[in-house]
C-alpha cells in the first residue's frame, strides 16, 4: 500500500480516516482496497470493523474482477475473500484458480462449492497432493459428480497417496491395482515426516551448515523411493538441501511444489532463474511473480535463460540498464534473437546521448 495511504489502516490514526477506508472512499487500486479491508476487519474499533466486512461483501466487479486474479494479493487476504465470496461462482472460480490462494481456504469452500468450481480445484494438482483435506473435502461433497471424484481419486493414488478413511480411495486403489490393494495396500515408500525425523533438525533447519556426503547421499536414495505426493511435502517443508534434490526431479509437480515452497530463498530463486536445464514451468513461477522480478539479478538472469519466451524475454529488456545491455549484446551465450534485441535497444538508448555531448 502507498505510504502516504497507510494512515487509514494504522489502528492508531484517527477513526474517520480509517473508516474512511472501511468504506472504501480512499483512492486504492483493487489489489490495495482488498488488502486495506481485510486488515481493517481486525480494527480495534467495533464500527470500523462490521463497516469493512460490510464494504468487502459487496465490492463491484470493476474491483474484485482484477483483484481477485492478482497473485501479487496476500495470501490470507485472498483466504478471507474466498470464505466471503465462496456463494458467488464468478468469484470463487477466480479465487480458487489464483495459486497463491492457501490449501486451507480451497479446503474449506471444496465440501460445499459447485459442480463447476470443484472441477477448477481438481485441476490443480499440486494443490490436491500438497493439502489431502481437499481431497477429502471433495468426495464428501454431495454436489461433485461421480466421474470427478473417481478422477481425483485415480489421480492421487498413481501419486502415492493413501487416505485409508476415504472410501472413494480405496476404490480408485482396488481399479487401479485390482481386489488384492484392498486387504495389502502398496508400500507408498518413505514418507516426508520420515525423512526430516532422520536426518533431525539438519533436514528442516536452513542455516545448517552443508550436510555431509553420506547424508546427501542417504537423502537422494530416500527420495528416490518416495512418491509422488511424499515429495510435494518434503519439497514444502524441508531444507535447502531437500529442496536442491527435488527442484531436479522428472514430475513437474515437484518442482513447481519446491519453487512455491514458503522457504524458498532469494537466492535458490537466481539459482534456478539461470539454470538452463530448469523445468519450464518452475520459470514461468519466477517470471510470473512480481517481487522476484523487481530483482535486477533476477531479471538478467531469465533474460539469459533460453529456456524463457522471447515474449517474457523482450518485456524484461526494456527494463535493463545501459551497460547490462551493451554485455548481452557481446554476448555469445544468449540466443541471437536476445542479442540482437539488446544491441538494437542499447544503441537507441543512447544515441541521443552521443548526439548531445557533440
Amino acid at each position: 500500500m502507498p505510504p502516504n495511504l497507510r494512515k487509514h489502516v494504522d489502528p492508531n490514526a484517527p477513526v474517520p480516516l480509517r473508516m474512511m477506508a472501511a468504506k472504501s472512499l480512499v483512492p486504492l487500486n483493487p489489489s490495495d482496497m482488498l488488502g486495506a479491508l481485510y486488515m481493517l476487519t481486525f480494527d480495534p474499533d467495533a464500527n470500523v470493523r462490521e463497516t469493512a466486512a460490510k464494504t468487502s461483501a459487496a465490492l463491484p466487479e470493476r474491483i474484485l474482477g482484477s483483484a481477485l486474479r492478482d497473485e501479487g494479493v496476500q495470501p490470507p487476504v485472498l483466504g478471507y475473500f474466498l470464505g466471503l465470496l465462496k456463494d458467488k461462482e464468478a468469484y470463487a472460480e477466480m479465487l480458487v484458480l489464483n495459486s497463491e490462494t492457501p490449501d486451507d481456504a480451497v479446503s474449506a469452500v471444496a465440501s460445499s462449492c459447485s459442480p463447476k468450481v470443484a472441477e477448477i480445484i481438481s485441476q490443480n494438482q499440486l494443490r490436491l497432493l500438497r493439502n489431502e483435506d481437499i481431497i477429502r473435502n471433495l468426495c464428501a461433497n454431495p454436489g461433485v459428480p461421480a466421474s470427478l471424484v473417481d478422477s481425483i481419486c485415480d489421480f492421487a493414488v498413481r501419486s502415492g497417496l493413501v487416505l485409508a478413511d476415504v472410501p472413494a480411495m480405496q476404490a480408485a486403489r482396488v481399479r487401479i491395482y485390482g481386489p488384492q490393494a484392498a486387504a495389502a495396500p502398496p508400500d507408498p515408500g518413505p514418507t516426508a515426516e520420515e525423512v526430516l525425523q532422520e536426518l533431525g533438525t539438519e533436514a528442516q533447519s536452513e542455516d545448517a551448515a552443508p550436510m555431509e556426503e553420506g547424508k546427501r547421499l542417504t537423502l537422494a536414495q530416500r527420495i528416490m523411493k518416495m512418491s509422488i505426493a511424499e515429495k510435494i511435502k518434503l519439497g514444502t517443508l524441508g531444507n535447502k538441501e531437500a529442496r536442491s534434490a527435488l527442484i531436479r526431479d522428472t514430475n513437474k509437480l515437484v518442482c513447481v511444489a519446491v519453487i512455491r515452497s514458503p522457504r524458498i530463498t532469494d537466492g535458490e530463486v537466481l539459482a534456478c532463474a539461470a539454470n538452463r536445464a530448469i523445468n519450464e514451468d518452475v520459470l514461468r513461477v519466477i517470471y510470473n511473480n512480481r517481487e522476484w522480478t523487481k530483482m535486477q539479478k533476477v531479471k538478467l538472469a531469465l533474460v539469459k535463460n533460453p529456456k524463457v519466451p522471447l515474449t517474457v524475454t523482450m518485456k524484461f529488456l526494456n527494463t535493463l540498464r545501459d551497460a547490462e545491455l551493451k554485455d548481452l549484446s557481446r554476448d555469445k551465450n544468449v540466443p541471437a534473437a536476445v542479442q540482437s534485441f539488446a544491441k538494437k535497444l542499447h544503441e537507441k538508448k543512447t544515441a541521443p546521448k552521443k548526439e548531445a555531448g557533440k
